[in-house]
């Protein structure tokens, strides 16, 4: 293992080397507890709660793309208190709440909710540092949802409106010069019942819709900084040019200099100064690019000087950055792709919620938040959907460092339309905070180098204005994509023509200027026992019985990307990471200790994925009867078990032409109907030369069970909605011979259409 940079190290020890020093600063709450701090008795936990204690949260630095070392941890315990919204400061408090976790988290001590009529308070005290004396004393909320107001030692310092973007208040004048500093907080959140993005936390949970979060849930830090200093930066960097052009915006007075190092592991590549108040161009010789395959991150080193500069910096601190591009443009074969770093790479990851069933919003501890990531990366997947949530900090400081390329939304707010409907009217009020809300997302993450694609609107929710507000979106961020809108009502913006298909896959059509993805598919449920939120009610768009029957058919469905990449589809979002509350269709089950699929198979299945777009050709082997009739015996009385066997007698069977089922099935192309529940076929013939990768066509309506020369060849659960080709593995291939074969299905119907109907093909792929 190589050894840490300069920046990794000093993002991961800061807090280790202040921890002491900050438990001991750390005030006590105004009031007591009767007892130790514990974490309520929620419906389901993951094993990293055991690790949080009020001394011991979230306690690594929060801000690594601009890091000091000088900073005081605020989480912990604070009092806190419910009350109508009409009601003053309270002067006695309910308890005690752990931050930074929401209140409706078990993990937050109180798990109870607050309503819009209502507004929640907080309270601490904290102790300035001696060694701070001299210097401006920031207040850093990392996210409070939703309106926030804060008093230091009773005296107004702030308010803000936002539930995922960092701010901060300048408090020097507000703190005394020794002893407790009291802090109260108070946080208004109408959760479903205002305009604001707020995510899919709702007041009722329900569906794909879950518990209500409130308050204070990213860290809360002081930090003391000079008169004059760096308040944030943007860096800009252009692979063709090798350059990477930086700007620094100060508080303060402008009258400064910036000196910039940047360093490859610990040496130095490029250096460059001049007045602060101008950007800093680098040039970088033969510069390593960030990708998947290598997400090679460059150390920043920064100093601000005064007109002095044999005096010491008023201000240093540290950040990191990557060298990428992403665009959208056309392979050899004119088909539009995305493009990172000029090649071509399909795009391929889960949509990821972001919840946890301890800490709701809020992952227990920094290992656990990092865990979705790895997992992620583990799987084999390049990229994921953050999903109508914006993550603290650290967690795209985590994709940054593992390669995982991120599609950002903004979470939804406002009121929804359906995919034929028109765009909402938003009042003024909300439409300036949706574009206030966008435009914060955008600047606070601007320096992330795994965020390629930002996505205004999902599904129709809250979408105004659509393609006025893409356009914005790809002026104000050249450097990114903008995926517009996914799911559904598009207007022809953005970069990308986005579909959602469950469980799909599928993709819409080509464009002469945007690329074709899939924006959301899959979402194969398996509730797996003693690892549920609830026992009733859980949900998949496609839901199992059985691990391995679950593991079966997301092989099925990942096996029909292949081809449509060769037809032109760029990417493709599964969902989903985890279990969230009901929804029971993740990758791991929510409380994280059980992994549904098996890594060792699924990796090298992915892995083909990002193999160069094949040229795929296919050749017929067994005509279906989507174009002409073929005849089958068939009957819906159940048969001996030797009913798969080629030398079964079905000469006492009907005989009809396929397909089998009810006209108003969608896809179907019925021939014969059937109406009862269950229908057994059979059918001989011949083969010549098997050319291509032989796969199955079906469409079945619902499940399936399919036998070649009296052998189970596969069985697919649920129904398609039309013809879908099923590649067939090895021992499955190996079944098919020259000259005669017998086919045998069984088809189960339960409820609505019903349809079966199947073949053969070979399908070619060429480079």
């Amino acid at each position: 293992m190589s050894r840490p940079s300069a920046r990794l190290r000093a993002v991961q020890s800061v807090p280790l080397l202040l921890l002491a020093a900050c438990c001991a600063i750390r005030g006590p709450s105004l009031s007591q507890a009767a007892e130790p701090w514990r974490a309520a008795e929620g419906p389901l936990t993951t094993r990293w709660a055991a690790q949080v204690q009020p001394d011991k949260v979230h306690a690594e630095y929060p801000r690594p793309q601009l890091v000091r070392q000088a900073w005081q941890n605020l989480n912990g315990l604070w009092d806190y208190a419910i009350r109508p919204r009409d009601a003053e400061q309270p002067t006695e408090f309910d308890g005690q709440i752990l931050v930074p976790f929401a209140v409706e988290s078990a993990l937050s001590g109180v798990m109870k909710p607050v309503g819009p009529q209502q507004h929640l308070w907080y309270r601490r005290q904290f102790t300035v540092p001696g060694a701070w004396q001299g210097k401006r004393l920031l207040l850093h909320f990392g996210a409070v949802d939703w309106q926030t107001t804060v008093w230091v030692n009773g005296q107004s310092a702030g308010t803000h409106q936002g539930g995922y973007d960092p701010f901060s208040l300048d408090i020097t004048d507000l703190v005394t010069d020794q002893g407790p500093q009291d802090l109260v907080v108070r946080v208004w959140d109408p959760t479903d019942a205002g305009y604001q993005p707020r995510g899919k936390q709702v007041r009722e949970p329900h569906g794909i819709w879950y518990t209500s979060v409130t308050g204070i849930w990213q860290t809360v830090w002081l930090e003391p900084v000079a008169a004059t200093h760096v308040r944030s930066l943007r860096m800009q960097t252009d692979i063709d040019q090798g350059t990477l052009e930086l700007r620094a915006d100060l508080a303060g007075n402008g009258q400064h200099h910036l000196r910039v190092r940047v360093l490859d592991q610990e040496q130095t590549v490029a250096e460059a100064s001049g007045p602060a108040a101008e950007p800093l161009t680098l040039r970088i010789a033969k510069p390593r690019l960030w990708s998947p395959a290598d997400p090679h991150l460059y150390d920043l080193e920064l100093s601000l000087v005064g007109a002095d500069p044999n005096e010491p910096p008023v201000d240093k601190l540290s950040s990191y950055f990557g060298m990428r591009k992403i665009e959208v443009g056309p392979d050899r074969h004119g088909t539009n792709r995305l493009l990172l770093n000029h090649q071509p790479l399909f795009q391929f990851g889960p949509l990821d919620q972001g919840w946890w069933p301890d800490g709701l919003y809020t992952a227990p501890t920094d290992e656990a938040l990092r865990y979705d990531l790895e997992v992620t990366r583990q799987l084999g997947f390049n990229m994921c959907r953050k999903h109508v949530k914006v993550e603290p900090a650290r967690w795209y400081y985590h994709c940054d460092r593992l390669g995982l390329l991120v599609w950002q939304d903004l979470p939804n707010g406002d009121r929804h339309i359906g995919p034929d409907q028109p765009d909402i009217e938003r009042t003024p009020e909300s439409a300036e905070n949706f574009r206030r809300e966008l435009r914060v997302l955008i600047d606070t993450h601007w320096n992330h180098p795994c965020i390629v694609v930002w996505v205004p609107f999902n599904e129709g929710w809250g979408q105004f204005q659509t393609n006025a507000i893409l356009d914005w979106t790809r002026q104000y961020d050249p450097s990114r994509l903008v995926d517009g809108p996914s799911g559904w009502t598009d207007r022809g913006g953005g970069d990308m023509v986005d579909m959602h298909s469950y469980p799909g896959p599928g993709m819409p059509p080509l464009e002469s200027k945007r690329a074709a993805v899939l924006g959301e598919f899959g979402g194969l449920g398996w509730p797996a026992p003693g690892h549920l939120w609830w026992d009733k009610r859980n949900w998949g768009y496609r839901t199992y019985h059985s691990q391995a029957e679950l593991q079966q058919n997301y092989e099925v469905l990942i096996k029909k990307l292949r081809p449509l990449i060769g037809r032109g589809l760029a990417a493709a979002v599964y969902t989903q990471t985890t279990d969230v509350e009901g929804e029971v269709n993740g990758l791991l089950t929510y409380d994280r200790a059980l992994l549904k699929l098996d890594a060792n198979r699924v990796a090298p299945l992915h892995a083909r994925l990002y193999e160069p777009p094949p040229k795929i050709t296919i050749v017929p082997l067994v005509a279906t009867s989507q174009q002409q009739a073929q005849t089958w015996r068939y009957t819906t009385i159940q048969p001996d078990d030797s009913w798969t066997g080629e030398k079964f007698d079905d000469s006492g069977w009907q005989q009809a032409p396929g397909g089998f089922g009810e006209r108003s099935t969608p896809g179907s192309v019925v021939r014969t109907p059937w109406k009862t529940s269950d229908i057994w076929l059979r059918r001989s013939f011949k083969l010549g030369e098997i050319r291509g990768r032989p796969h199955l066509r079906i469409h079945h309506d619902e499940d399936a069970e399919v036998y070649l020369n009296g052998k189970r060849l596969l069985a697919v659960s649920g129904y398609v909605t039309e013809y879908v080709d099923l590649e067939l593995d090895e021992q499955g291939a190996g079944l098919l011979r020259e000259g005669d074969n017998t086919l045998a299905i069984h088809c189960r119907q339960t409820g609505g259409g019903q349809y079966i109907d199947a073949g053969l093909v070979g399908v070619v792929e060429e480079p």
